[in-house]
């Protein structure tokens, strides 16, 4: 498969990032999220045959959120030959523990505005793929409050009857190192539940193995890192295949704090997950039906 030069994907990945940090905050209690989100979905609507999607949902009373509210979030769709799905997904929304969530500072660069980049990064070089499936492109907000904007999605693809062949959601992709002096700049984590996720996780491995041999996936048999959860959950807990994928070593120091910044990301190691990415929703965008009686 051909990957674009790492040389144009860090420099689109930095951009992108960079302008998302900019707002003041993308929290999703603050109009700048609405603000992103039209931003990203303009960028969306630039790529040829891209259908994009503002969809507004309702936040339900929970953690952080003291009364329903409403939100946004962006899902852009390149058409294919079949109506199966194959997704990927990031969080567009940032957060600040130290700041009120309304008009504090929160620039999320790398928690999540790399995966967003990333996602995006993605349609762009797939836009003029032969496909046989469809691909969807996901920016959740919600993620902060409870992973409310994918649970808002899983529940609509369910109750639309989406046939999605494998979700790759990518949160915090953007760092190789720590402060503690940890640093991986050739490898990904993928967290993977048993079963058919886990399948999911197995077969990107393998393909990168293929067409990547400088940079791997490691794999993790649980639904995402111990005490923590990602957008993908509620597409697992809804019966489809489900992955996550971050960075190796993180750093909590800058996670929902002000410290989450374009400075501290590594964005050759994001334009390789990225690649990683890309290699796994090309397979997808190709496959065909699976088998329903496998026998030996």
């Amino acid at each position: 498969m051909e990957i674009p030069s790492f040389a144009v994907l860090e420099r689109r990945l930095e951009a992108t990032v960079r302008h998302l940090a900019s707002y003041p905050t993308r929290n999703s209690h603050s109009r700048y999220l609405a603000e992103a989100c039209e931003w990203l979905a303009n960028e969306y609507r630039s790529i040829p045959g891209c259908e994009v999607e503002i969809m507004s949902y309702v936040m339900p009373v929970g953690k952080r959120v003291d009364e329903p509210t409403p939100a946004v979030q962006v899902i852009a769709t390149l058409q294919g030959e079949t109506p199966r799905i194959a997704m990927m997904s990031a969080h567009i929304d940032s957060l600040n523990l130290s700041v009120p969530q309304v008009d504090g500072r929160a620039p999320g660069a790398n928690d999540d505005a790399s995966g967003v980049a990333a996602t995006l990064e993605a349609a762009r070089h797939l836009a003029d793929l032969p496909r046989r499936n469809t691909l969807r492109f996901v920016a959740y907000s919600g993620e902060e409050q409870g992973l409310l904007g994918a649970k808002a999605l899983a529940s609509r693809s369910r109750t639309e009857s989406w046939s999605i062949l494998g979700v790759l959601n990518n949160d915090m992709i953007g760092s190789s190192s720590n402060l503690h002096g940890q640093s991986n700049e050739s490898a990904v984590r993928v967290f993977g539940e048993e079963g058919r996720s886990r399948e999911l996780a197995r077969v990107t491995e393998y393909r990168v193995r293929q067409s990547l041999p400088h940079f791997r996936v490691k794999l993790v048999l649980r639904h995402d890192r111990f005490g923590r959860g990602g957008d993908h959950t509620p597409f697992d807990q809804a019966g489809y295949p489900a992955v996550r994928f971050t960075e190796v070593h993180e750093e909590y120091s800058r996670q929902h704090t002000l410290e989450d910044l374009p400075e501290a990301m590594d964005f050759r190691y994001l334009a390789n997950v990225t690649s990683v990415n890309l290699i796994g929703l090309r397979a997808l965008a190709q496959t065909g039906i699976e088998p329903t009686k496998v026998t030996i």
